[in-house]
């Protein structure tokens, strides 16, 4: 029998069974479609019993229907009790849930707490518990959320649907400011900008302090309506951390 005549459905999931809700007795799809109609969250982990979809029969969370021998899930976890479709997914016990794999193309960052693909090992700057955050633009969890997280080069985290919004209004991590990618050859267009746009006279001697966002470097350079430079690293990314004043011989 195809899938799709003894599969339940929602927006998040499509299995064989629905699971019952450990702390209403309530049948749900899966604990998405509980936690947004109740005034109370499903511990997954407490799950004990789902029903068939197709024989309608209660009874222990299990892979297969003990009465009609159905398929409730390619992937089952006992654990978490997720039911899906194969995703390649796996569970990491440093994580305590499932992830999407394959298992080998990852590996779990102690510090960050965080199973992160291989081409980040050794190659991202760790915060302690970064997973156990909320994503600072939806404000949502994103260690346990269905949508994959991206490391930013500061090492804060979004969802990877919220990094991709955000790049559309801007390019700075939104808890410290820091540049969310290389922007390196914006920051040499930028160059060519400045040099071609010269500030009127009254304007040229004028000098400002900056900080720097990038590197956190302080530095005194000449004010331009484009940008201003940091002295150390060359960004862009800068903000200004003093008062205008006109030097007697330009900068």
């Amino acid at each position: 029998m195809a899938e799709a005549e003894v599969a339940a459905g929602c927006e998040h999931y499509r299995r064989g069974c629905l699971l019952k809700a450990p702390c209403c007795s309530k049948l749900y799809v899966c604990r998405l479609c509980h936690d947004s109609q109740e005034d109370h969250q499903m511990d997954r982990f407490k799950v004990n019993e789902v029903q068939c979809a197709k024989c309608k029969k209660v009874q222990q969370a299990q892979r297969n229907c003990e009465n009609c021998s159905v398929v409730f899930g390619e992937y089952y976890c006992s654990i978490c009790h997720l039911f899906d479709k194969d995703k390649k997914q796996y569970h990491c016990e440093k994580c305590g849930i499932c992830r999407i794999g394959p298992k080998e193309d990852f590996f779990h960052c102690s510090k960050c707490n965080l199973c992160l693909p291989l081409s980040l090992q050794g190659n991202h700057k760790c915060i302690e518990n970064v997973s156990r955050q909320d994503c600072p633009i939806c404000l949502e969890d994103i260690h346990t959320s269905r949508v994959g997280a991206h490391v930013l080069p500061c090492g804060h985290l979004l969802h990877r649907t919220c990094y991709e919004d955000m790049l559309k209004e801007g390019y700075r991590c939104p808890l410290c400011m820091h540049s969310a990618l290389d922007m390196t050859r914006y920051w040499r267009q930028l160059d060519n900008e400045v040099a071609e746009t010269p500030m009127p006279t009254e304007y040229q001697n004028m000098t400002v302090e900056i900080l720097c966002n990038d590197c956190s470097a302080r530095s005194t350079v000449q004010f331009h309506i484009l940008g201003m430079k940091c002295r150390n690293c060359e960004s862009y990314n800068t903000t200004q951390d003093g008062g205008c004043r006109i030097s007697l011989e330009q900068q």
